[in-house]
């Protein structure tokens, strides 16, 4: 998928995205927050905040930019910041693959069912080590590509439909780590039959 595209594929969603996607998204971001324990004046950095559903998730001490390439999704996610009063939030329009931070800058980075919609999610990841400061915790929530060659071979036969719907099936979690060079510390899943996982790193550069 090219950038045009997804920018297109999400603005068609961002009004009826909460409804489709809250009762799968919520409980896995507010799982990998609580669990985060940030604290007092640390900054968070959002990626691919969408239209918000994670915001109200984050402390009121913490420091949360949220950034997404869909100006009509940020438009959703606005609404929250105001109407939910959440003063600790900035939300910026970027692009991912190019986020425009000084080196360093944030102590977490969360990038929540992102890492199979960009075009290139090893850029994604270079990006996020760039701007995630040194021991910085950067946590994925995406769906990876399952171990068992069965489920593997149906994720590929599904990937032309699923990118049509915005995101891509097959990609192997152990090759973004090999590719981006992540440091992973802990991986799971919410429940023990789940399509998404959880996976934290540190950042040791």
């Amino acid at each position: 998928m090219q950038t045009s595209e997804i920018k297109k594929i999400y603005g068609r969603y961002a009004r009826s995205y909460d409804a489709i996607f809250r009762r799968w998204f919520v409980p896995r971001q507010q799982h990998v927050i609580d669990s985060l324990q940030i604290r007092p004046g640390q900054s968070v950095l959002d990626v691919g905040v969408g239209t918000g559903l994670s915001l109200p998730l984050y402390p009121a001490h913490a420091r949360v930019v949220g950034v997404d390439l869909s100006r009509s999704m940020l438009r959703e996610a606005q609404k929250k910041v105001r109407q939910q009063h959440l003063e600790n939030v900035t939300l910026l329009e970027m692009d991912a693959t190019h986020l425009a931070f000084p080196n360093r800058m944030f102590d977490v980075v969360i990038v929540a069912f992102v890492v199979s919609v960009v075009p290139d999610p090893i850029r994604l990841l270079a990006e996020v080590k760039r701007v995630s400061k040194t021991a910085g915790q950067i946590v994925l929530i995406n769906h990876f590509q399952s171990e068992n060659k069965w489920l593997t071979f149906l994720e590929k036969w599904l990937s032309p439909l699923c990118l049509k719907l915005g995101w891509r099936s097959d990609l192997a979690l152990d090759y973004l780590v090999q590719q981006a060079n992540l440091h992973i510390v802990q991986k799971y899943a919410l429940h023990k039959i789940d399509l998404w996982k959880a996976v934290y790193a540190i950042n040791d550069e």
